[in-house]
This record gives structure tokens, sequence and C-alpha cells, in this order.
């Protein structure tokens, strides 16, 4: 890789404040989180920068479970009758 031209990659807790989750991983956001001056001290003793995200697969419809299913069946039958099916 060239020198100079790729941002830092370094550890970085996310956070997810509505569902009181987070997780350490590996971002190129770590420095612009330690720059904004945001920290938290991890289970392993040491500070990471922190960055807060709206929504995680904790609390995501989708993988809780409490996603609604559209009744796909019923729009394709109307579209089909409104402009009538192609054969």
């Amino acid at each position: 890789m060239r020198k100079g031209i790729h941002p830092d990659y370094g550890p970085v807790v996310f956070r997810d404040r509505a569902a009181g989750y987070a997780f350490l991983t590996r971002s190129t956001l770590a420095r612009a989180a330690a720059d904004g001056g945001r920290t938290i001290e991890w289970e392993d003793g040491n500070t990471y920068p922190v960055v807060d995200v709206e929504i995680s697969n904790v609390s995501h419809p989708f993988y809780t479970g409490t996603a609604r299913v559209l009744d796909t069946a019923g729009r394709v039958e109307r579209f089909e009758r409104r402009y009538g099916k192609q054969d």
C-alpha cells in the first residue's frame, strides 16, 4: 500500500444508546471519534473512542423479529387488476 493515502484503522466502540448495547471492533472512524473527544472504558480496562449509532442488530426490527410483513400477493393481484395481466 502507498503510504499517506489510507485512513487510520484502529479499535473503536460502536454504541447503540437506544438498546443499551455496545461492541468493540476496528474501523477507519477511530481517528474521527478520537478527535471528537468521546471515549469509553471497555470491559478489558482499556479506553477506546466511541461512536454512537441510531440502530444496530439489537434494535433493528428485522433482527428482533418485530418486522411487519407486507401482503405482497395482494399488491400484485391489485396491480394486475388495475393494469391488466400481460400474457
